[in-house]
């Protein structure tokens, strides 16, 4: 498979089209995906196929209108919700262009990480649709901080993805992970951390009309006493999946730079305002 994560870009489309189906977490409902080949440069679109005229709705950061607990993209004509693990998947698998036709609201979760849209990406294989190019630089740091949460875009002279968490619940506690795309591939050291939550919450966001569709089957979830549903994929998925979560956001800046990424106890919030700012570079 065609992958595209070091110092330049190939522009790059699935051989054939490939369905998915599962639940929304928050809303609950169940959702048909099928990603369609774009041979014709035109990015990463979504499209509503459940709604009149089929409105597309660009992946890009201008259009995040919403945040909480995942990343939603928002036009007049409709807004698609919880696109991070796709974007993720597709930006680690090297795919540059794609129609993503989609019936409902919110994107599925699958088994609550990315491997789920690896492995249909690879059933069907890549195809490069145009000519290499170099991908640009970052020149200054940017960084965003509120307290001692931040994240931060450093130069530096290959990508590199850093995050850190730290929970009260001693089965989390303070995590870090470095992810470097040139060394370890996205579909084997990123891809298969899934989404975790917290026991003590799972009421309070329910009673908000959140996490409608999740279940033990498609996140972590951890009590005081430790994980409700081991075992663990990794030591320490769950920075691992904020990191995924990161890479998802930030895909929203096409041809995104060369540089460190990092974060610390950040949010989609967050890292789409990081994603703003070098959007405007």
């Amino acid at each position: 498979m065609t992958t595209s994560l070091t110092a330049t870009i190939i522009p790059t489309t699935l051989t054939s089209a490939v369905t998915c189906q599962g639940v929304g977490l928050h809303s609950g409902e169940i959702t048909t995906v099928t990603l369609i080949p774009a041979i014709d440069r035109s990015g990463i679109r979504f499209v509503r196929s459940d709604l009149p005229d089929r409105p597309e709705i660009p992946a890009q950061v201008n259009l995040v209108q919403q945040t909480m607990l995942s990343t939603e993209l928002v036009t007049p004509n409709g807004s698609v919700r919880t696109v991070e693990h796709l974007l993720a998947a597709l930006w680690g698998g090297g795919v540059t262009d794609i129609l993503i036709e989609v019936d409902g609201g919110e994107m599925p979760l699958l088994d609550g990480s990315a491997i789920e849209w690896i492995k249909a990406i690879q059933s069907v294989g890549t195809q490069v649709i145009g000519e290499e190019y170099d991908r640009p630089v970052l020149q200054e740091p940017i960084w965003i901080h509120e307290g001692d949460i931040f994240v931060a875009a450093i130069p530096s002279i290959e990508l590199r993805f850093s995050y850190g968490i730290d929970f009260d619940l001693n089965a989390i506690g303070n995590q870090w992970h470095s992810w470097s795309p040139a060394i370890e591939p996205f579909s084997s050291a990123i891809a298969p951390a899934r989404t975790f939550g917290l026991a003590h919450q799972i009421e309070q966001l329910q009673t908000a009309g959140l996490i409608k569709g999740g279940s033990l089957d498609n996140a972590l979830v951890c009590g005081p006493e430790g994980w409700i549903n081991p075992p663990l994929r990794f030591a320490n998925e769950p920075v691992r999946h904020k990191l995924l979560d990161l890479i998802g956001d930030l895909s929203l800046v096409a041809d995104l730079p060369i540089a460190h990424y990092l974060a610390y106890k950040a949010s989609h919030r967050l890292h789409t305002q990081l994603a703003q700012k070098l959007v405007a570079l």
